[in-house]
């Protein structure tokens, strides 16, 4: 009987202490989550120090929970894979910390994983029938990407944001509105009672298949900053509404010029932003207009999860992609390619 490779992944780049076992790459046998949401929405956002502190008390219970879920013992596991960047500084060296000393005591290989290719990776788990080539679009707090994928260790980036990001956008808009904290699903929220076509926004004109959000902010901040000079009402929701539209629209404009572009007839969804309903739906109804395949992963595993780490990780091991207990955390890893 052929044995079954069991991986441990973790995962500590923001605010989520997580851990997750799969057999063979795709298959999970567990996936917890410890978010701290709520330690940090009293200040508006994720405090690094607080973040790192608080990894510290929960990375070992985690782990724990994940080989119990699992049904396995430590001693089955055969390599661990871990976040290395990008990430807070304080938060990635608690989960490599945690990974390196595991692949010590049990002698087994450790797994350095870019965890921007392990939002893509998250696609896996939720479609077994997903195989590259592929479009991945690649939206996030901190990166929005446009990624080839050839194969499975095999990428390309075709392009990225230039300023902000599409996540960070969507938080600093949510502040300035005064939504609580995560600011991204609020505006998302609020948008679905508000008109899309309200103010019309500028679309950012940037060249190729690159991202600029800044602008895009900055016109809602002046708009929003104008109405209350004049003692304008503002209608939040359609504020919320047409800036998720601006945004959305060119995500998705993008997206599929790439495709056609490059003749890649598979498009997937990935990162934190993925969530928003705006973003999927619209996304899917244009993959359908122009006969392409979209995948989607489940919401759960569109946030941060160990589990799409385990599963990057996986698929590294397969050409022998190891690292050594000298790994370090990286904090502004970009996309490796």
């Amino acid at each position: 009987m052929e044995e079954k490779i069991l991986t441990l992944g973790i995962e500590t780049s923001c605010d989520e202490t997580a851990a997750a076992v799969l057999r063979d790459g795709r298959e999970i046998l567990s996936n917890v989550i410890s978010t701290q949401i709520p330690l940090h929405q009293k200040f508006g956002g994720v405090v690094p120090e607080i973040a790192s502190r608080k990894h510290i008390v929960n990375i070992m219970p985690v782990i724990d929970e994940a080989i119990n879920k699992a049904g396995v013992q430590l001693s089955e596991i055969n390599q661990i894979a871990v976040t290395y960047g990008p990430g807070l500084v304080g938060a990635l060296l608690v989960g490599v910390s945690a990974a390196k000393s595991l692949a010590y005591a049990l002698k087994i290989p450790l797994i350095a994983v870019n965890h921007l290719e392990g939002h893509i990776f998250a696609n896996f788990l939720s479609a077994a029938e997903l195989e590259p080539p592929f479009l991945a679009l690649v939206v996030s707090g901190g990166h929005t990407a446009l990624i080839k994928m050839n194969d499975y260790n095999n990428f390309e980036l075709l392009g990225q944001t230039r300023d902000d990001a599409a996540g960070e956008a969507f938080d600093k808009i949510a502040r300035v509105m005064n939504l609580p904290y995560p600011g991204g699903p609020e505006i998302d929220k609020l948008a679905k009672s508000g008109n899309a076509d309200a103010i019309d926004f500028p679309r950012p004109k940037v060249s190729e298949f690159d991202f600029s959000f800044s602008g895009l902010k900055s016109s809602v901040l002046n708009y929003l900053n104008s109405a209350q000079m004049k003692g304008e009402v503002v209608n939040n929701a359609d504020v919320a509404a047409s800036f998720q539209k601006a945004v959305v629209d060119s995500l998705i404009e993008k997206t599929v010029d790439a495709a056609q572009n490059f003749n890649l007839k598979k498009i997937v969804l990935a990162g934190g932003v993925a969530a928003n309903s705006s973003l999927e739906n619209n996304l899917r109804a244009v993959c359908t207009e122009n006969n392409l395949q979209f995948f989607y992963p489940s919401k759960i595993l569109c946030t941060d999860n160990a589990a799409m780490i385990a599963c990057r990780g996986y698929y590294q091991s397969l050409k022998k992609d190891f690292a050594t207990l000298n790994l370090n955390a990286v904090p502004n890893l970009g996309f490796k390619g």
